[in-house]
């Protein structure tokens, strides 16, 4: 079986200082390739450079909705997309429950990148907290056109199918292996096999029994066990339909 993480941050501690190991523990357990995204200018270079150094790593480069109010230069953006290699817009969305970056500066932001992911024909990486119908209304401006996924869903079945509507794919990651997430665990079950994805957005969320800290790329093979169980699908069904649109999404080798 071959797993695709689509989101996690190998330039992040503890990943960080032990990304040869990390890479092996995930091949190990069938983790083949996996989407690093970039948070900050800052984090572009790093990024780019685990993806250089290693197989089947690929960056993602954005401006993450929590830095939003720091300057941005947005032709450099789109030329270090081109340079780079990279498979997608990253993290970039739109976050409210963060009050100290304003709300009207991180639509502004976000409204940027998307039209320079569709410029580039690449797919993004949407993060979202407290602002899904400011989000919608961003993605329906682009008339169809924009390709993508949300990522770390963990909402209810309604919103889910909304994304969906709009051909945006859905991540899924720990957060479905927990009893009590039951918006995310029903969401799982209605997602079509053609819009669903894996994702650990390791070390950031964690699983049934795992803290977050502890998360690796590899936990996204437990997450895949987990959406079998709640689909009521093998895991083989599961690895072969998110590998295939992940490999279709983002173009992957």
């Amino acid at each position: 079986m071959e797993f695709v993480d689509t989101h996690c941050h190998l330039t992040f501690p503890p990943l960080a200082s032990a990304v040869p190991a990390v890479l092996e523990r995930a091949r190990n357990r069938g983790v083949t390739r996996m989407i690093v995204p970039a948070y900050d200018r800052d984090s572009w270079d790093a990024v780019a450079d685990i993806s250089a150094r290693h197989e089947r790593v690929y960056p993602a480069l954005g401006i993450h909705p929590w830095v939003a109010d720091k300057p941005v230069d947005f032709h450099v953006l789109e030329e270090r997309l081109k340079r780079s290699g990279a498979v997608a817009g990253g993290e970039i969305g739109l976050d409210f429950k963060v009050v100290s970056v304003d709300r009207n500066r991180q639509i502004d932001i976000l409204s940027r990148q998307l039209e320079i992911a569709r410029n580039l024909e690449l797919p993004v990486l949407l993060h979202c907290r407290g602002a899904f119908q400011e989000l919608l209304a961003l993605v329906d401006s682009h008339g169809g056109e924009l390709r993508g996924v949300v990522h770390g869903f963990s909402r209810g079945p309604d919103l889910a199918r909304a994304f969906n509507e709009r051909n945006l794919h859905i991540a899924f990651g720990g957060t479905v292996t927990r009893p009590g997430a039951k918006r995310a665990r029903r969401s799982a079950q209605i997602v079509p096999e053609n819009r669903l994805l894996l994702e650990t957005d390791a070390p950031s969320i964690g699983l049934h029994g795992v803290e977050p800290e502890n998360v690796e790329p590899h936990h996204v093979a437990d997450v895949a066990a987990a959406l079998a169980e709640l689909r009521g699908e093998t895991v083989e069904q599961v690895w072969r339909s998110t590998l295939r649109n992940a490999r279709a999404l983002f173009k992957l080798d």
